[in-house]
């Protein structure tokens, strides 16, 4: 074969085309383009951009646009004119700078989670202007902003947190026992002792039909847990609700048509081994479902605050008035002149200060005085915390100041 190729033929082991051009131009053509070159290497002057379209718009629009202006939403042509009419203009400046420091409070760091006392202090604002025709009675309110609270915290948690471990912890016998549970268990265990004061008012026992009236709160609670097929799930908050609702209006409707027992809050309820009128039950079960619903937002990691101050308040008066018969039941009244009295003086919000009876009596002589904060007397009523280890000042009789101490924390229970 020739080693010449035909005309128009390329051969890729040559190094050009034949004849020793390159195709389709002269020899020294490149082949391929080079670069562009960049304007700003050439010294000339940049194309400049168009200025923007002056509006001429007069004070009546120019305010208008002051919302718009703020939030960043006006177009280029109508920023520039609320910018120069604000130079000459006091009272839109003056405007455009509120509306400005309002649009940075669309955009708060702060966490979004509502103030679990929102609810309560919404409806405080709205009775004070516009009182309700069948108000909730005072004693119940406690009951009422808690559950309301805990209801909150339940909306917020996911499925899987209802099964999150939460121990129970109450004292007995001068120690402190627990109970292992769940979330969901912990609301299934409000439901059942909420039930005592269900049943007294007539409303239905979660436990079905009263079979067995004295049972306490314990077996109860353990009698409603074994009636369960399966672990309580997220399922027993409807029913807890419901029940807490019904709690609220039967109380206050008791008390504006029914002047007996259940309106006046002195109706008795049964707590097996003792009772309770049924303003101070009410008060008893506010008490619970706070530190119970601190219980679970430990369990789950989210942020618990105590009651309001006046709840607080309420929930301690309470226990300082049971307290002489907790002394009593566990045998604590000393020998000698009777009508001795403890002082105890509760710090902070919702404290206050209660003369206690320390042999069954009436007060009397003081014969010594404690000091702890109102969260912390509160979990020692709990039995989350034990006597020695409750921050408490002393002053006085030690003995009497052990036995106060031990008869709070025996008023805790599951």
């Amino acid at each position: 074969m020739s080693g010449t190729h035909g005309p128009g033929r390329f051969d890729p082991f040559d190094d050009e085309p034949e004849g020793g051009q390159h195709a389709g131009g002269p020899a020294d053509a490149p082949r391929i383009p080079g670069p562009r070159v960049s304007v700003e290497d050439t010294g000339r002057p940049l194309p400049g951009l168009p200025a923007p379209e002056r509006l001429s718009l007069d004070h009546r629009v120019l305010k208008s646009l002051l919302g718009a202006w703020a939030l960043a939403a006006c177009s280029p042509e109508e920023s520039a004119a609320v910018d120069e009419h604000l130079v000459d203009c006091g009272t839109c400046a003056e405007e455009g700078l509120r509306l400005r420091d309002a649009v940075g409070l669309l955009h708060a760091e702060e966490t979004l989670d509502l103030d679990p006392l929102l609810r309560s202090r919404v409806l405080e604002g709205c009775l004070t202007r516009r009182p309700a025709r069948i108000p909730v009675p005072g004693w119940a309110t406690p009951y009422d902003a808690e559950t309301a609270r805990l209801d909150a915290l339940l909306q917020d948690i996911g499925d899987g947190e209802w099964h999150a471990p939460v121990r129970l912890r109450w004292y007995e016998h001068e120690e402190q026992v627990s109970r292992r549970t769940t979330v969901a268990g912990v609301i299934a265990h409000l439901t059942s002792v909420d039930g005592l004061i269900a049943r007294a008012l007539g409303l239905d026992d979660p436990l079905g039909p009263p079979t067995q009236d004295t049972l306490g709160p314990a077996a109860r609670t353990e009698a409603y847990w074994k009636a369960s097929y399966y672990p309580p799930t997220r399922a027993v908050r409807a029913p807890w609700r419901d029940q807490s609702h019904a709690l609220i209006r039967t109380v206050s409707f008791a008390r504006s048509d029914a002047p007996g027992a259940a309106g006046s809050g002195q109706l008795p309820i049964s707590y097996g081994d003792f009772d309770l009128a049924l303003r101070d039950a009410m008060i008893d079960r506010a008490f619970e479902c706070w530190i119970h619903a601190g219980d679970i937002a430990d369990a789950v990691d989210y942020p618990y605050e105590p009651p309001a101050p006046r709840h607080l308040n309420r929930m301690i008066d309470l226990a300082a008035r049971m307290l002489p018969g907790s002394l009593a039941a566990r045998g604590a009244a000393a020998a000698g002149a009777p009508g001795r009295s403890l002082r105890l003086e509760v710090e902070g919000a919702g404290g206050g200060e209660w003369l206690i009876a320390l042999d069954g009596g009436s007060t009397g002589r003081e014969v010594a005085h404690v000091a702890l904060d109102g969260v912390e007397f509160c979990r020692l009523a709990a039995g989350h915390v034990s006597p020695d280890e409750a921050a408490a000042g002393q002053l006085g009789d030690r003995e009497a100041i052990r036995d106060v101490l031990s008869a709070t924390a025996a008023l805790s229970r599951m």
